[in-house]
């Protein structure tokens, strides 16, 4: 009776996992199924009859068209994907220029009202793009910035949250550390420069790898601000996929999970570190 609990929280989890992990099955499986196959499956949803459509969790005909089609025969792909890249490197570097020092400030640093300034971040981390929108693109436009990479990248680069999460990050250094390195002399520069991003090095690469996943999946600032078809980026590209390609919005749905599914298994240890420190404190 004492493992009841514990098969029963394996079960619960197994089960949420599946859920979570079945739409990604779906892409896979559609990505490498025919539009034919694709038709016959879910005609029952576009045609509006009472009729249920069907899945299977592997091609019937697997089939590698539908990827060599997005990659050989859309010429529109690549330049979304680079313009997905440099947003994303651009919002990521950004990120790490501003939200390092100014979370260590509000940390650290003996800031008037630094509490007040907190209390603010997580207010404005707690809005939704709606609501910042209109005034966002009345600063942008000022700066004569729309319909450009700019204007997708700038707002994001003073985003809230890596300030935030940093912010509980650097709390968790130990004061004697502090102490003990201006007592020998270092300054606030040096101390930040050779002491805190060092030790801050896992909620840093934490924030980073959450603002690339957040940049890389952006799609109403871009639809916001980016009138160019050429400017836009990959999260772009699968809504104007019309439902006779339907093959080929699967493969491209997948070909975008790729760089995002790379990066967090190759760095999930880290992600997980980093997260878990940020919450601790001394």
């Amino acid at each position: 009776m004492k493992k009841l609990p514990k098969i029963l929280t394996g079960i619960f989890l197994t089960v949420l996992a599946a859920i979570v992990c079945f739409p990604v099955l779906v892409g896979v499986t559609g990505a490498f199924s025919s539009q034919w196959e694709l038709g016959e499956k879910l005609a029952p949803v576009f045609r509006g009859g009472e009729e249920m459509a069907s899945w299977t969790l592997l091609p019937v005909a697997p089939t590698l068209e539908p990827l060599v089609e997005v990659l050989l025969d859309s010429p529109g792909f690549f330049p979304m994907f680079w313009n997905s890249v440099k947003i994303s490197l651009g919002i990521g570097l950004g990120q790490l220029l501003t939200s390092v020092p100014a979370a260590w400030a509000l940390a650290r640093l003996p800031i008037p009202g630094k509490k007040r300034i907190l209390t603010l971040y997580v207010l404005l981390m707690l809005m939704p793009f709606q609501v910042l929108m209109f005034p966002q693109f009345l600063v942008l436009r000022d700066l004569k910035l729309l319909d450009t990479l700019g204007a997708v990248i700038l707002p994001a680069v003073f985003s809230t949250f890596p300030v935030f999460l940093l912010h509980r990050f650097f709390l968790a250094i130990p004061q004697e550390i502090l102490e003990a390195a201006r007592l020998d002399g270092a300054g606030e520069v040096r101390i930040f420069l050779q002491i805190a991003v060092p030790l801050g090095a896992p909620g840093i690469l934490a924030g980073m790898i959450l603002s690339f996943f957040e940049s890389w999946n952006m799609i109403e600032q871009p639809m916001t601000y980016l009138k160019t078809k050429e400017l836009w980026p990959l999260a772009l590209f699968l809504p104007n996929i019309g439902l006779n390609d339907m093959a080929m919005g699967f493969a491209a749905a997948l070909l975008m999970l790729m760089p995002a599914m790379l990066l967090f298994f190759l760095c999930q240890e880290d992600l997980m570190q980093g997260i878990a420190l940020s919450g601790g404190k001394d």
